[in-house]
């Protein structure tokens, strides 16, 4: 299945791009028609409708998954995680594409739990990161030291290191912009600037592909998952299920890019990919990808060595 880069969709919903937010207040995912209705969404009231996403993205849990912005007053332009403090810095996880290639340390700051904004003093791009989501969306990924430790961010997130994310049902989290399966994402649906939350099934999980092919070839080291139609009417090219796993199926925003995918673990909620691209308009059939961690446990060590990782499958 070939991802189309999301800085090439010109007629589309061109997800997780900086310069395509518009709206200064973001919120984030593309959510189910129906459960945009039960949830008090009309075409009258467009924005309501998302509680059900809002309160899954509250849940303790996901409490690191903070915002990201290139003016510290527009929330809602990219996502990050906190992955832990050292003496004197917050280290944050996110994407690599958010930032236009050489990334500066200026090109964002962040909003610290209590929010109050918090500026990157060092950055990380991973080095087989090209810019290029089509081919190299498994390299997606940087980390950001922030100037000073974060509180209130919850307990220090675990990192997966197992393989078995096919078939399971994982939950990303970011601030990006909002909307319903029919439609896409749209800014009428925005309101505040809060994170919000949805769900879906991998469907496709690749290895890295070792050697590094060609950079016009893929490199593999995603996962990808659909939103089916809740009738089922709607194909979807993952070849997983044509219905969706619950009533808080969705899909990535804009602006979701460098949030985080999660996964239930033996009971603990781990962190197993970070949010990259996606297809079409982000609609009923159109798919999400995430970079995996689990092959970036040396990196991130390499960096962070305070990072927590959870115990290999």
């Amino acid at each position: 299945m070939s991802i189309a880069p999301l800085r090439n969709l010109a007629c589309a919903v061109l997800f997780l791009i900086p310069s395509l937010v518009l709206s200064e207040a973001a919120h984030a995912v593309v959510i189910l028609d129906s459960t945009w209705e039960e949830e008090g969404g009309t075409e009258d009231d467009p924005a309501a409708g998302f509680t059900a996403a809002l309160d899954l993205a509250a849940e303790p849990q996901f409490q690191s998954v903070i915002a990201l912005s290139t003016d510290g007053e527009s929330w809602g332009e990219a996502s990050a995680t906190w992955i832990g403090n050292d003496d004197e810095h917050a280290y944050l996880l996110s994407a690599g594409h958010i930032f236009d290639l050489p990334a500066k340390v200026d090109d964002y700051v962040a909003r610290a739990p209590d929010g109050h904004v918090v500026k990157i003093d060092k950055l990380w791009v991973h080095p087989l990161w090209n810019g290029d989501v089509n081919n190299r969306a498994g390299y997606d990924f940087t980390i950001l030291r922030l100037e000073e430790p974060l509180e209130d961010t919850g307990p220090q997130p675990t990192i997966y290191t197992g393989t078995s994310e096919l078939g399971h049902l994982i939950t990303f989290v970011g601030y990006g912009t909002r909307g319903i399966g029919s439609v896409g994402e749209d800014e009428k649906y925005d309101e505040g600037s809060d994170k919000a939350a949805a769900d879906g099934i991998v469907d496709i999980a690749d290895d890295p592909i070792d050697p590094v092919p060609p950079e016009d070839e893929d490199a593999g080291g995603t996962m990808t998952i659909a939103l089916p139609k809740e009738d089922g009417s709607v194909e979807v090219p993952t070849g997983g299920a044509t219905e969706p796993p619950d009533r808080l199926a969705g899909l990535l925003g804009s602006g979701d890019s460098g949030g985080s995918a999660w996964m239930k673990v033996g009971g603990v909620w781990e962190i197993v990919g970070v949010n990259s691209n996606g297809t079409g308009e982000a609609q009923y059939g159109d798919t999400s990808t995430f970079g995996r961690v689990t092959f970036m446990q040396d990196w991130i060590e390499g960096i962070f060595p305070g990072a927590q990782f959870g115990d290999e499958e």
